[in-house]
C-alpha cells in the first residue's frame, strides 16, 4: 500500500463496495495518531455467513483489481461472527451484528475521525419494513 492520501481513498473505495453489497452501517475511521499501526478502519456489519463469502469473494476481487495484498489469508474463514482483513495501514472488520454490538469499536476508537458512514442501517430497515 502507497501512502496516507492513496490509502485514504483505497479505503473509501472499499466501504463504497461493501454498502453495494449490503454491508450494514459501514463506517470508516481514520485512526490519526490514536494508532501507531494503522491509519483506517473499516467496519460494516454482516447478515450471515452466506453474506459474509459473499462481501470476501468481492472484496477478492477488488484487492486483485488494485494489487492489494492482505497481510493474512482470509479466504477460508471459520466464521465465528467477525472476520479481519489486514491491509496494512487499512482493516477490514466484517462483523455480525451481535458481535459488533457486543465490541462497540465504534467507541472503542471515539477520538478517531469518521470519514464515512453509511446511510444503511439494519435498525432503519428494520423499521422501514415494519
Amino acid at each position: 500500500m502507497e501512502g496516507i492520501a492513496e490509502n485514504k481513498g483505497i479505503a473509501l473505495e472499499i466501504a463504497d463496495l461493501l454498502d453495494k453489497h449490503l454491508g450494514e452501517d459501514t463506517i470508516v475511521l481514520e485512526l490519526g495518531e490514536a494508532s501507531s499501526w494503522a491509519d483506517y478502519f473499516i467496519i460494516t456489519t454482516v447478515r450471515s455467513n452466506t453474506h459474509l463469502s459473499g462481501l470476501i469473494k468481492n472484496l477478492h476481487l477488488f484487492f486483485k483489481e488494485k494489487k492489494i495484498v492482505p497481510l493474512n489469508s482470509y479466504r477460508n474463514i471459520d466464521f465465528k461472527g467477525w472476520a479481519l482483513i489486514d491491509l496494512g495501514a487499512i482493516v477490514v472488520h466484517l462483523m455480525d451484528r451481535e458481535k459488533r454490538d457486543f465490541y462497540q469499536l465504534e467507541k472503542l476508537w471515539f477520538k478517531s475521525e469518521v470519514l464515512y458512514h453509511s446511510s444503511k442501517s439494519s435498525k432503519s430497515r428494520s423499521s422501514s419494513m415494519s
